[in-house]
């Protein structure tokens, strides 16, 4: 019995729930992209807050980039490595699907949820070669003045 309650449960779980999930070792994390833009249609739940993001018509990484100044974080990142070396998509997609961290470690870092038409920026990481969905995970998270490492928990 406890077998056919288990295939009951799976399939009545959304097909989205079971592919929204990525891990970072799905993403190039040797090439760092720099996205900007409005969010909309904000998912703050886990697994990890997510929300489409309209990318500004004229996007180009700020110059003052490499320069910011980053919170250390738990998990040994080179911060200043990636943003560096950030670079706008290649790809035009308008929109891009953005995946943030758990709700755990957006409380730990005291980020305000985010709602919908909210500016934002990030650096983080797609598929390799930009192939697939355009689908960010985030590394490096901007909101206004505050600067947020999402690989893991404050250091």
């Amino acid at each position: 019995m406890h077998r056919r309650s288990l295939l009951v449960a799976l399939a009545a779980w959304p097909a989205s729930a079971a592919f929204a999930h990525h891990g970072w070792s799905s993403f190039d994390q040797g090439r760092p992209l720099y996205l900007d833009g409005v969010a909309r249609k904000v998912a703050w739940r886990n697994p990890h807050v997510e929300f489409d993001l309209e990318v500004v018509p004229d996007l180009k990484v700020p110059p003052d980039l490499a320069k910011r100044a980053l919170p250390a974080q738990s998990a040994a990142v080179d911060g200043a490595r990636l943003l560096a070396s950030a670079r706008v998509p290649v790809r035009r997609d308008r929109t891009w699907r953005i995946e943030l961290a758990p709700l755990t470690r957006m409380q730990a870092w005291k980020v305000a949820p985010i709602r919908d038409g909210d500016r934002v920026a990030m650096v983080g990481f797609t598929f390799a070669d930009e192939t697939g969905e355009p689908i960010l995970r985030v590394e490096y998270l901007f909101v206004g003045a505050q600067s947020y490492g999402l690989r893991s928990g404050p250091a």
